[in-house]
């Protein structure tokens, strides 16, 4: 009979859900050692705006893929996937527990699933693309009407201020002439089946909405006095920055920029800010909530932490554990 495939927790959710407690509660109690899923934390010097885990938390239990790269570097979600497989070995042979903590979707989509054969970054493109948007009367959304001709199946999904996104497909489509949409339908070049794991999200949602969002407007007014704006200035005085390097588009940094450019006022800043956190937070529920796979815990239950810890404790001792509700 073959060996059960182990299981590794995943502990996914929005922004301010209370992923980070929850973990450290875990890792009191067993040797555990975390694997960041957060697209943000891989960056040094950005340390406020990310709600990077404090120095006395990262003391509780190793934590992995934070501080890894330069904010004027670049990290993709094949290198997380590469990082995250060998981490999770590496981990397992020193005999303590693999835990997958964070908020980045694509992350974990490539994690499990696999990823499709989609060109690296072309930085002259990508330069091309600012250039245009610059350029263009109406900025990005007029690059989103072009993507539109191309690939109209990505451009209904993008919303038409999402530079980022709309730059990467639009380079897709220089780089091979063909959609983004029918790349990603092809089959994939690195399959789940090459992991002797099985990852198993569980996931902290909102029973009400409105309670996270209170949190995350909290957390944004907390990151603002606790030094967000200095952090920004120090980025800016670097020099090799600009708002055109996912770094800098970090939910946050990139309102805090602009603000330090004089596109808006403080207060406005702050709004633009909090919604744009909202925004994220709107985009990792329905990712989630396309994984009928997923344990939920109600993140707004007084006793979210203990149920997470609970259903984290059960994968350690069964080697297969259905979807619940918690």
């Amino acid at each position: 009979m073959s060996q059960p495939m182990l299981q590794v927790a995943c502990l996914l959710g929005p922004t301010a859900s209370g992923k980070t407690a929850a973990a450290l509660a875990f890792a009191a109690r067993h040797p555990v050692e975390i694997v960041s899923v957060d697209s943000a934390l891989v960056y040094r010097e950005m340390d406020i705006g990310t709600a990077k885990p404090s120095a006395e938390e990262r003391a509780a239990a190793p934590h992995h893929l934070i501080d890894v790269i330069d904010p004027a570097q670049s990290y993709s979600a094949a290198q997380f996937r590469a990082d995250a497989l060998r981490l999770v070995g590496e981990i397992v042979a020193r005999g303590n527990v693999p835990l997958l903590v964070g908020g980045t979707m694509l992350y974990y989509k490539a994690l499990t699933q696999g990823l499709n054969d989609l060109p690296t970054a072309d930085a002259g493109i990508r330069a091309t693309l600012d250039a245009d948007a610059d350029a263009a009367r109406d900025g990005w959304p007029a690059l989103h009407a072009r993507l539109a001709s191309v690939d109209p199946a990505t451009a209904a999904r993008l919303a038409p201020n999402d530079s980022q996104r709309i730059q990467r497909a639009l380079e897709i489509f220089l780089l091979t002439g063909q959609p983004m949409s029918a790349l990603l339908a092809a089959p994939r070049v690195a399959s789940p089946d090459d992991a002797p794991y099985r990852f198993v999200p569980i996931a902290l949602e909102p029973s009400d909405r409105s309670v996270l969002h209170a949190r995350i407007a909290a957390r944004f007014d907390a990151m603002l006095a606790n030094g967000f704006i200095d952090e920004v200035k120090r980025l800016r005085a670097r020099g090799d920055l600009d708002l055109s390097m996912p770094s800098m588009r970090c939910v946050g940094y990139r309102q805090a920029w602009e603000y330090l450019d004089g596109a808006y006022r403080y207060d406005e800043m702050r709004d633009k800010g909090v919604f744009a956190t909202r925004q994220l937070c709107k985009r990792q529920l329905t990712w989630l909530r396309a994984m009928p796979e997923r344990v939920v815990v109600n993140c707004c239950a007084e006793e979210a932490t203990e149920r997470v810890v609970g259903a984290m404790t059960s994968l350690l001792t069964l080697t297969r554990k259905p979807a619940a509700v918690i």
